[in-house]
């Protein structure tokens, strides 16, 4: 199976055209309100096979890093999107903060107003089927469900040293137009992972599997045919049932 976390203030509906190109998957739907990446990952945990292969985007990204830290021999295949894996910045937490405050002075939807557009190219923006939905999803989740997963990126726990412990075969992908997330950054991902391959998809920014589902789902058949990490086993210690 295939499973697809999405990011902040985003559920299932990110991965619509993934989930309907790909039978064999299907879109962790949120988190609720864990306030933790670890927490988060339990979740997914909870509700996957024994083995499968994990796409995080965004702040799924970072979630599924955690899942692979809980349970490594049950990820197959990696796929890491639009994310980041550096530790916090010291300008960060003040930036997050006041998303937060532009929430509860002026109400929530002013939040999702101003958070929103930098996250998508400036023609995908002004594509009123595209943004119209996309929108309305961020206002579904709530400033109670951005204020807990603000909480959970600020409190992540240290990721970049895991990219060294990754041998699954891994795609790292990104927008040429994601300023949040950018290109260089996922050089320097990929660069960090032995068995990965780096796409970067033109026109499209941070919303990457909504700006361009085409070019996603050609990203992930390529990848989903590369041959998975098979699971090893573990035999069972002396005096253990098995």
């Amino acid at each position: 199976m295939l499973l697809f976390l999405p990011g902040l203030i985003c559920d299932a509906r990110t991965f619509a055209a993934q989930t309907a190109a790909f039978a064999d998957s299907r879109a962790i739907e949120g988190y609720g309100l864990a306030d933790s990446l670890p927490a988060m990952a339990e979740i997914v945990l909870e509700q996957a096979p024994d083995e499968f292969d994990l796409f995080g985007h965004s702040m799924g990204g970072r979630v599924a890093l955690e899942v692979f830290r809980l349970a490594p021999d049950r990820v197959r295949r990696l796929a890491l999107s639009s994310t980041g894996v550096d530790s916090l910045g010291e300008s960060e937490p003040a930036k997050r903060h006041a998303l937060q405050a532009i929430g509860h002075e002026q109400g929530y939807e002013a939040l999702v107003d101003a958070w929103l557009p930098p996250m998508v190219a400036d023609d995908n923006r002004a594509n009123d089927a595209l943004y119209g939905p996309m929108r309305q999803m961020c206002l579904d989740k709530g400033q109670a469900m951005f204020d807990a997963q603000i909480n959970a990126l600020l409190m992540r726990p240290e990721q970049a040293s895991l990219l060294d412990e990754i041998t699954c075969p891994t795609l790292i992908m990104t927008g040429r137009l994601d300023t949040w997330s950018p290109p260089a950054q996922h050089e320097a991902i990929a660069a960090r992972i032995a068995d990965s391959t780096l796409v970067i998809v033109e026109g499209a920014g941070h919303m990457l599997p909504l700006e361009a589902p085409d070019a996603v789902n050609e990203a992930i058949a390529a990848w989903l045919q590369r041959p998975a990490n098979q699971t090893t086993t573990r035999q069972p210690a002396l005096g253990e049932a098995e």
